[in-house]
């Protein structure tokens, strides 16, 4: 049979999941592959891969998606790794940029401004990571992954959008989950779930590996900020979040400036 092609997110929070999924590469049951979030939806719904750790705002629109196993990225709370980062308390920005690299981080950050924050501003989209550098004055930016945390103690102000969100809503929220276009065989997504979870138990041992890579206590980051368990509250909370979307105006966006 042929192999299953999975598509697993490319930043630090996957890399505990990452562990065991390299094990089942390594033993012949997957194909897997590595991109940003909006790239690994972008191959699910095109049908390069099977299954696919994706952005939950992508979900309505895969007609035969399903949510599969018992593993996500999701927090309870503050996240570390999806910040609005401005110069300027909030009420004060008028123009945000919007990161490219996730859709759902864009529409919880529309959801948190209109219904928590109150506030009102121009949107500008970026397509690459240097929009980060013209953050300043009334201008924030919504940064994710990565470079979230790279940035984490750069800027006069802060807003964790996992911690926002549970502010709001009293609920956790989950940021991807695990995505099947396919149908899969009976027997795989039991051995995929042992793989996500003998991942998750080299935590420690990850977070000090990668330890040089990055300033934040990954140690902290892996245990206390991502939750990485599907548990019946998130699904819930997922619903919520969709049902949320759902009222939103299209996103109405000013052209991109030329140093961004």
């Amino acid at each position: 049979m042929d192999k299953i092609r999975v598509g697993i997110v490319n930043y630090l929070n996957t890399r505990p999941l990452l562990k065991g999924l390299t094990q089942l590469a390594l033993d012949g049951d997957i194909l897997l592959t590595q991109n940003y979030p909006a790239q690994i939806a972008e191959d699910l719904m095109l049908g390069k891969i099977d299954v696919g750790l994706v952005p939950v705002a992508i979900i309505p629109q895969l007609k035969e998606g399903r949510i599969i196993g018992s593993h996500c990225i999701a927090s309870s709370g503050t996240v570390a790794s999806v910040c609005l980062f401005s110069e300027q308390p909030i009420e004060k920005l008028d123009t945000i940029f919007l990161d490219y690299q996730s859709r759902t981080s864009v529409l919880l950050l529309q959801i948190l401004l209109r219904d928590f924050w109150k506030k009102e501003v121009r949107f500008i989209p970026s397509t690459s990571s240097s929009y980060i550098d013209s953050i300043s004055g009334g201008c924030g930016g919504l940064v994710i992954g990565d470079r979230a945390l790279y940035a984490y103690d750069r800027f006069r102000f802060r807003y964790d959008l996992g911690e926002a969100w549970q502010h709001l809503t009293g609920l956790p929220f989950v940021f991807a989950v695990w995505v099947a276009v396919s149908p899969l065989p009976g027997n795989f997504v039991a051995k995929f779930i042992q793989a996500n979870e003998s991942g998750l138990r080299s935590r420690a041992a990850i977070a000090i590996e990668n330890a040089s890579l990055i300033t934040y206590d990954l140690h902290q980051y892996f245990t206390n900020n991502i939750d990485y368990h599907l548990t019946d509250d998130k699904r819930k909370a997922l619903d919520y979040f969709l049902s949320l979307c759902s009222t939103l105006s299209p996103l109405s966006l000013i052209p991109e400036s030329k140093n961004v």
